[in-house]
């Protein structure tokens, strides 16, 4: 390996970081995908559909293995579960799974801090594997495809590849912290009701 390419360590840390991210939350990677998008647009050293590619497989993998966990041991997470929700309140999101599993799949990957606790309820609920992975496919790739469309707007402003990155980082947790802000207020809006 040429350490001195960037393209050596761009697509692992990429794929790396998008795969731990999604499996341990502590790597933003909306951020991680945002900038390589933009280093994509803005330089030669790294390919735009490449990034894109790498980003919806390390967060599919992550996605899988944050379900897979739980799900495995679906009898221990499921009594874990139901030790801190009302018996009424499980049946409500077994119900819920059951008439739109895909579309909280998908949803959960989309809203910032949303998709860990759709993936575990969905695992100690029994969500079935057969509809999970076509759902957290088309979630990944819709997720990619949104956080590089931020870095693609970011490298387009500004050729400098630097700026472009940080600018990429700053439309991600922007949109991030709008999205919570929005969540909250619905659902401050929803226990008044």
């Amino acid at each position: 390996m040429n350490w001195t390419d960037p393209a050596a360590l761009g697509y692992p840390a990429v794929f790396g970081g998008v795969l731990l991210g999604s499996i341990i939350p502590i790597v933003p990677t909306g951020a991680v995908v945002g900038a390589a998008a933009a280093v994509a647009t803005t330089t030669d050293h790294l390919s735009l559909p490449l990034v894109i590619v790498l980003s919806v497989l390390g967060a599919y993998l992550g996605d899988v293995v944050t379900f897979g966990i739980p799900r495995l041991g679906s009898e221990a997470a499921f009594r874990w579960i139901s030790r801190r929700q009302p018996a009424e309140r499980l049946e409500k999101a077994r119900d819920q799974f059951t008439r739109r599993g895909w579309q909280l799949i998908v949803i959960g990957r989309l809203v910032p801090a949303g998709r860990i606790p759709v993936l575990l309820a969905a695992a100690a609920l029994s969500y079935p594997w057969r509809r999970l992975l076509p759902a957290a496919l088309v979630a990944c790739v819709l997720w990619a495809t949104a956080y590089s469309l931020l870095g693609i707007l970011s490298g387009g402003i500004f050729d400098s590849p630097l700026v472009a990155t940080l600018l990429a980082t700053v439309l991600v947790l922007l949109v991030t912290v709008a999205l919570n802000l929005v969540s909250r207020w619905r659902r401050k809006t929803k226990e008044r009701v």
